[in-house]
C-alpha cells in the first residue's frame, strides 16, 4: 500500500487514483497519520459482498460439530469475612 501526504495526494490526485485502480489502496495520511483510504469501486464491492451474519458464520464454521467436554460448575472460591 502507497502511501500519500494529503498535499501531494491533493496535488497529483488523477495519480493517486489510478494507482488505486492499478496498484490496490492508497493511504492518505493528516499531519503524519492515516486519516483515509482510496481503494478501487470492484475491490469495495467484493468487500461488501463478503459482508456475513454472525449465524451463518457459526453454521458454516470449521469448528462445527467439535466434541467440546462440559465445564464443571463453578461455584466461587470462599472468602473470610
Amino acid at each position: 500500500m502507497t502511501t500519500w501526504a494529503l498535499q501531494d495526494a491533493k496535488n497529483r490526485f488523477s495519480e493517486v487514483v489510478r494507482k488505486a485502480l492499478s496498484e490496490g489502496e492508497q493511504e492518505i495520511c493528516v499531519r503524519g497519520q492515516p486519516a483515509v483510504t482510496i481503494i478501487a469501486t470492484e475491490e469495495l464491492k467484493q468487500l461488501r459482498q463478503q459482508h456475513t451474519n454472525l449465524a451463518d458464520f457459526l453454521l458454516n464454521s470449521p469448528l462445527q460439530g467439535l466434541d467440546i467436554p462440559e465445564r464443571e460448575q463453578d461455584m466461587g472460591r470462599e472468602i473470610d469475612l
